[in-house]
């Protein structure tokens, strides 16, 4: 099936004829794996007698080949679908891959974000990667991590045209209120001798339409208004995260403490933490030279750091 998406990618019409020829298979056959398509990956053919098959839109389906030469630093798999990117990183690492290595897939099939949200993952439109890195040393190699790597998307998205691209703690990247971007850390191993950690990114790139997302979202293709090049994008976020997580290992998260709080929308905004049922009234005071957030609490300085916990917004904000 997916030897034919590749015929019909380039958004051309394709005769029935020549696709069966091309594929060693029939007409009729032709037909029922287009019905496939249109069925398991969401996909729009348009169907016009006399002139075959054409995708509503060209595909740019990501090539390993390409990421591997222009951003060399770690051994690249794709898959044409998945349950999520992270939890397949996870089983590579069970049976015994080598870290540092990454992992991208067409879509997921139960992608998921932080407090167990849902990632909405449809085919071929957006960026669903997850790199996976041996951590020694204890777990002062984990202090800020997560926003490390918000460094690193927030200036591919710069790159590739949405320069309002900025930060909200702990992991998401936000173009104003919307949500652009979200990082997922998963750690596997023992965090006070040897580990690995799971860098879960995905990425809205040219998704246009999402009724299942329960939050106000956006795209690099709505901001930019252009399509863009999701190999393109893999190549630069891959080339951002290693320089990033290079200066992170060397210098530490202070370091980078500064550059980071100069990019966070909500600064100085009143703000609710939520942790489970219970929730913090306070004032963004910045965050702490390992990453952790700085609250003005009833006239007192509180830090919090945590994967459970969430920010919100106060209406008084």
């Amino acid at each position: 099936m997916l030897t034919l998406l590749n015929l019909l990618k380039d958004g051309r019409f394709h005769s029935g004829q020549d696709l069966g020829a091309a594929l060693g298979i029939s007409r009729s056959a032709v037909w029922k794996q287009l019905q496939q398509l249109e069925a398991e990956l969401s996909l729009s053919i348009h169907k016009v007698r006399g002139r075959g098959y054409q995708l509503s839109a060209p595909l740019t389906l990501l090539d390993p080949q390409e990421i591997s030469r222009k951003a060399p630093q770690w051994p690249v798999t794709v898959f044409d679908s998945v349950d999520s990117t992270n939890a397949e990183a996870l089983r590579a690492i069970s049976e015994g891959a080598v870290a540092p290595f990454l992992v991208l897939s067409e879509r997921q099939l139960a992608g998921r974000g932080r407090r167990g949200r849902k990632w909405v993952s449809p085919f071929a439109e957006n960026l669903y990667y997850s790199l996976v890195l041996r951590i020694e040393g204890g777990m002062r190699q984990l202090e800020g991590l997560s926003l490390v790597v918000g460094l690193a998307v927030m200036q591919t998205l710069r790159s590739a045209g949405v320069p309002t691209a900025g930060l909200k703690w702990p992991n998401d990247v936000l173009v104003g209120t919307k949500k652009v971007a979200g990082i997922l850390l998963e750690l596997v191993g023992d965090p006070a001798d040897v580990c690995h950690v799971v860098l879960g990114i995905g990425v809205n790139v040219n998704m246009l339409v999402a009724d299942e997302v329960d939050q106000q979202w956006t795209s690099i293709k709505l901001e930019s208004g252009k399509s863009c090049d999701r190999n393109a994008l893999v190549i630069e976020l891959s080339n951002q995260l290693k320089s990033y997580i290079h200066k992170h290992q060397h210098q530490g998260f202070a370091s980078l403490q500064e550059e980071w709080a100069e990019n966070h929308l909500w600064q100085g905004r009143s703000v609710s933490l939520i942790a489970g049922k219970s929730h913090v009234d306070g004032v963004v005071l910045g965050i702490d030279n390992q990453g952790g957030l700085r609250l003005l609490v009833d006239g007192i300085e509180k830090v919090f750091s945590g994967g459970e916990l969430s920010l919100r917004l106060r209406d008084d904000s």
